[in-house]
């Protein structure tokens, strides 16, 4: 009885160690900064958009006014519920100072991206994204969603440490080589994109099986014959019923089993070359070129800091080659 309860009690200590790694592990902020460099990216581009119409989504007399907003609000959260949703915007009437604070916004997130201050303004990036979402109530998409969960994860961690102005400052300073401490920090603000990512796929998947559409094979027709959204002609796929079929129940089961097959070793290659030709084609088939960038994006989390650091840094890949 003693050694079972011995066993019992390793068993115990190794899970535990094991869920300790996972999380916690130190290790090298390359995938992390590379994660703030293309978020970054994003964040620009997408605010960037704002400006060609910029008074009327947060202007005084935007399509969406404030008292709008407000009972959209309480519709939505009801009497009763907590109706507090912050932004920026919600303070300021005076269409210049809309323009000033837009334009100090693209600079720190222009900062953010080339990591410049970067523990700073990866914060202040984070609420930029919160507070534009929170002001397009009725008008944001699932790209905004994907912007703000990059941005709030990436913060965490050390996102400036390699690839970036603070770290090429630092190496001016120190006169040497730059030498990038492993961080527990990277791994949590990686493993928290990771995790996020399952929970999305997973409940798009299921979401899915609520249609019939998706039942009957015929969803990715629908989806590419959409005239809204189309941006590559894709009807030709209605002469090929079974590839659409297939192309259907593919995604679904994509999705669904993401959270399972994306773990491991042996299959991750393969979930990602998937997710890939799902997200391009999203991007040239569908006119929803950024969201399919942002989820790519997102997918990226599942690289390995090495693999990241033999592409980007040639050094790297001479110490390799010698080793």
């Amino acid at each position: 009885m003693k050694l079972l309860f011995s066993a019992i009690a390793d068993w115990i200590r190794s899970v535990g160690q094991g869920w300790n790694d996972f999380w916690f592990a130190a290790t090298d902020p390359a995938l992390l900064s590379l994660m703030r460099i293309l978020t970054g990216l994003m964040l620009f581009y997408t605010h960037l958009v704002w400006s060609f119409d910029l008074s009327a989504f947060f202007g005084p007399k935007a399509w969406i006014t404030l008292p709008v907003l407000k009972k959209i609000r309480d519709f939505e959260h009801g009497s009763a519920g907590i109706n507090f949703v912050w932004s920026h915007f919600n303070l300021i009437e005076s269409v210049w100072l809309i323009w000033v604070v837009h334009i100090l916004a693209l600079i720190i997130l222009l900062m953010f991206t080339l990591g410049l201050f970067s523990r700073t303004t990866a914060v202040l990036a984070w609420l930029i994204t919160v507070s534009y979402l929170n002001r397009i109530s009725l008008a944001e998409f699932g790209l905004d969603r994907i912007n703000v969960m990059l941005a709030m994860y990436v913060m965490l961690g050390p996102c400036g440490a390699r690839y970036s102005l603070d770290s090429w400052l630092r190496r001016r300073r120190g006169g040497g080589a730059d030498e990038v401490a492993e961080s527990s920090f990277a791994t949590l603000a990686v493993r928290l994109i990771q995790i996020h990512m399952c929970v999305i796929y997973f409940f798009a998947g299921s979401r899915k099986l609520l249609g019939g559409v998706w039942w009957d094979g015929t969803a990715m027709w629908q989806s590419v014959a959409n005239l809204e959204y189309q941006s590559l002609d894709m009807t030709w796929m209605a002469a090929w019923p079974l590839l659409t079929a297939f192309l259907t129940n593919l995604t679904v089961f994509f999705e669904l089993t993401y959270p399972a097959l994306v773990w491991p070793r042996l299959t991750r290659p393969i979930v990602l070359m998937v997710a890939v030709l799902l997200h391009l084609g999203i991007v040239l088939a569908m006119g929803m070129p950024t969201f399919g960038l942002a989820m790519l994006i997102g997918n990226a989390a599942f690289l390995s800091p090495g693999l990241v650091r033999a592409v980007i840094e040639p050094s790297y890949r001479r110490t390799l080659a010698q080793a």
